[in-house]
């Protein structure tokens, strides 16, 4: 029996292009007669951001400049998702969140993991909810049928995560997602399927 290759995807839960890109990648290994496995790694878009997250609207007029140049390119966001089935409900959403803990449930999650990720996908981008608030990630985790309360009251899985997302960053990884084969990152990007899939598709030297 082929042994599977393993895939890492170095995403953040408040990326949309790793939702985007998470949806290109399912496409592309339905196109490929081999078996993967899929491991979720972390990155954080905004290190700095406060535990308690800010206001979006604000924080997207300070980070482009303008209210109208943040709205320009949640629609073409917002495009690009329709594409491939997603609706991003960028009305919806109303705080930038830290994701430090999204992060932390996403490695506790263990073989729930890619669930997870999409759950958390959905939570922010489409239903507009908090997913830096602990009791938020709890709910998602129960339709998992996961229960996160303890895990989320500790600290467990924090410095971790912190390390991981240094390690990203040392190596040079600046932009997700980013998407590593059998242990060498290959790409960044929301590729199409069809170029993920050429990629996916090499076989080992």
């Amino acid at each position: 029996m082929e042994q599977p290759r393993r895939i890492d995807v170095i995403s953040d839960a408040i990326c949309p292009w790793c939702w985007i890109g998470k949806r290109q990648m399912e496409r592309a290994l339905a196109m490929l007669d081999q078996p993967f496995t899929i491991h979720w790694r972390p990155y954080q878009l905004n290190p700095d951001m406060p535990v308690e997250g800010v206001e979006r609207a604000a924080y997207r007029a300070a980070k482009f400049g303008s209210v109208e140049r943040g709205r320009e390119l949640d629609a073409n966001v917002a495009e690009a998702g329709r594409a491939v089935g997603l609706e991003f409900r960028h009305d919806r959403m109303l705080r930038t969140p830290n994701t430090i803990a999204a992060h932390r449930l996403i490695r506790w999650a263990g073989t729930k993991q890619n669930e997870m990720v999409e759950a958390l996908f959905q939570a922010y981008f489409h239903d507009g909810q908090d997913i830096g608030d602990h009791a938020t990630l709890t709910a998602i985790a129960a339709t998992l049928e996961l229960d996160a309360t303890e895990f989320l009251a500790s600290s467990e899985g924090d410095a971790e995560v912190r390390a991981e997302d240094a390690q990203f960053r040392r190596i040079g990884i600046n932009g997700v997602p980013s998407f590593a084969l059998d242990g060498q990152v290959m790409f960044s990007g929301a590729y199409p399927a069809e170029h993920m899939a050429r990629i996916f598709g090499r076989r080992a030297a």
